[in-house]
């Protein structure tokens, strides 16, 4: 039996290849803000009660963010660990949704998650990437970015008043609680990102849809523009992408590319 992960910076999607359902559901694995025994207690306790037989697992395919070349080993050991007759195959969670999007086509493949990333594939493989430099210095576009962009703009006066009140009211936060949760306590960007459902709630508000669009349209000037290739579609997988889907649409019209599919897991079709 192969098994196939989708791992994003929140959650891991896990299912048996041919299967129609996902196996499991655990938190994200990511080797860049997780120490190897973080990622190990997430494996066992949250993956492994759901395979019944590890010793079938002859083969795993693992799609991961933060699982670039300097990173792969200590997922590859890890996982070797917990299914020793496995042949374990780590790649990046980019190079997942490429395969779920376009299969052996070409095409510009995007990540609108909590994180946010893009390349260029030819149809095997990713043959360019624009670095996303994570939630404080890039990631354009994702869950974490608006959280940022919103919050900038409650508080600096930018958003009408009623959105402030609602927001207070819904998330009962305060100004102290997000300074703390952003800047004391661990993995700021899911927090940040966890305030998407309250923003796309109030896109009915021009100051609110305006912020949002502005995102997705960093994201195609700083991420996609480098390619110089708008004569491929572009296609996304992720939460962000998959619920501001419109405001993504247009934005992407406006910038003069075709968009291709939306997947907001890219699990579903890798397990096939």
């Amino acid at each position: 039996m192969t098994l196939i992960a989708d791992s994003g910076s929140t959650k891991t999607h896990w299912a048996l290849a041919g299967s129609g359902s996902v196996l499991a559901q655990t938190q994200g694995i990511n080797p860049v803000h997780q120490s190897r025994e973080q990622m190990a207690d997430i494996l066992v306790k949250e993956l492994l009660p759901h395979v019944p037989h590890p010793s079938a697992i002859n083969r795993i395919q693992f799609y991961g963010a933060g699982c670039t070349a300097a990173n792969t080993a200590i997922v590859e050991s890890l996982l070797t660990e917990l299914f020793p007759a496995a042949r374990v195959e780590v790649g990046t969670d980019l190079l997942g949704a490429a395969r779920a999007l376009f299969a052996d086509r070409p095409g510009i493949a995007c990540i609108l998650g909590t994180g946010a990333n893009s390349g260029l594939y030819n149809g095997r493989l990713m043959v360019a990437n624009t670095p996303p430099l994570g939630y404080i210095l890039g990631d354009e576009g994702s869950g974490a970015n608006l959280g940022i962009r919103f919050l900038n703009a409650l508080y600096k006066g930018r958003l009408p008043r009623h959105v402030a009140e609602d927001f207070e009211r819904e998330t009962q936060l305060t100004y102290a609680d997000i300074i703390g949760r952003v800047y004391r306590e661990p993995m700021a960007n899911r927090f940040l990102a966890s305030l998407t459902p309250f923003i796309h709630s109030q896109l009915y508000v021009p100051e609110v849809s305006r912020l949002v669009e502005e995102a997705f349209t960093d994201f195609f000037r700083r991420n996609l523009s480098p390619y110089g290739r708008r004569d491929l579609p572009v296609g996304f997988v992720g939460s962000i992408a998959f619920h501001f889907s419109q405001q993504l649409s247009r934005v992407a019209q406006r910038e003069g590319y075709t968009m291709g599919e939306i997947v907001k897991a890219p699990i579903e079709k890798l397990k096939r």
